[in-house]
């Protein structure tokens, strides 16, 4: 397989992940703003902080207003990770491997590029209608995968589109977990407050993870939802369940053997795997939350960097 299609086959999915996770922090904070009458900075801000890309929106923007900050995230095009962006960067990856990938998927990134290209700026007295803008993309985002499910051959193609798609989830997932837990962490008075508990559900749902939460935990806890969000074996979106569906792609690839290792890249996900698979979210609350979900996106960075140096680079 073309080192040139592996890279534009992952990219894709990342940056379809990419997007579909911001639609759903966004949405998450925008219903929650509804709910609170609030738009205060620290409600809104934090999403930037979480994406990384607070330096550049402070250079663009006066306020960190929720209009403000929804723009930014959402539609401008001079930022690198916006919804927008992501979507042209997305279809351009597909473009360019057109030959790979099935036509009903090339038909829907391409409708949804012509959709959201058209939208320029949102109309704050429109309130459905920003609802609905994030609904969209998120629905798009999941045809998309369900397309790339069924119309391609599940050969190296489809798992270079999983490792794209599993590395961004699991680094979202660490992201919007960090926020809560060390930017938005409240003073000792407002711990299990009315507003805290709204805040850990909407950390839920920014992950679409509450309704599978309730099915396994009875009480909405600081560390039952960490456990879920991290060690959880089986839900799509947790770090671990992520990893070991990536390290099951990275097998298939080298075709190595279960208790061996071909490429760096398959031993540094397989090491930290077998860290998680031993952990105990008790241990890693005693170690410093924060620190623990600091490492795992130095580690989820190095994974990436190295499976671009062995697949991508040759």
């Amino acid at each position: 397989m073309l080192s040139r299609v592996a890279e534009s086959v992952y990219w894709m999915n990342r940056y379809m992940e990419r997007a579909e996770n911001y639609s759903r922090f966004l949405d998450v904070n925008f219903q929650l703003s509804l709910d609170l009458n609030e738009d205060s900075n620290r409600q809104w801000m934090p999403l930037v902080y979480t994406t990384g890309d607070n330096e550049l929106f402070f250079r663009k923007y006066n306020s960190p207003s929720k209009e403000n900050i929804i723009h930014f995230m959402s539609l401008d095009t001079e930022n690198p990770n916006s919804i927008m962006n992501c979507l042209i960067r997305a279809r351009e990856n597909a473009r360019t491997i057109r030959e790979n990938i099935s036509t009903p998927m090339w038909e829907v990134i391409n409708e949804f590029y012509l959709t959201i290209k058209s939208k320029r700026r949102f109309d704050e007295s429109d309130m459905p209608g920003i609802a609905e803008f994030f609904k969209a993309i998120r629905n798009q985002c999941l045809l998309f995968y369900g397309c790339q499910e069924a119309t391609i051959s599940h050969d190296e193609v489809w798992h270079f589109a999983l490792l794209g798609r599993l590395l961004e989830r699991a680094d979202k997932t660490t992201r919007i977990l960090d926020m809560k837990y060390f930017i938005l962490l409240p003073s000792g008075e407002n711990t299990g407050s009315t507003l805290d508990l709204i805040q850990w559900l909407s950390l839920l749902k920014s992950a679409s993870a509450h309704e599978m939460f309730n099915r396994f935990y009875t009480r909405i806890t600081p560390k039952s939802i960490a456990e879920f969000l991290i060690l959880d074996k089986i839900f799509p979106r947790a770090i671990r369940f992520c990893l070991s569906k990536t390290f099951d792609s990275l097998k298939t690839l080298s075709g190595t053997e279960k208790d061996s290792y071909g490429e760096e890249t398959e031993k540094k996900v397989g090491v930290l795997l077998s860290e998680m698979n031993y952990a105990s979210i008790d241990e890693i609350f005693t170690s410093g939350m924060h620190e623990y979900l600091d490492q795992l996106q130095v580690r989820l960075n190095g994974i990436a960097s190295q499976l671009d140096e062995t697949y991508f680079r040759n």
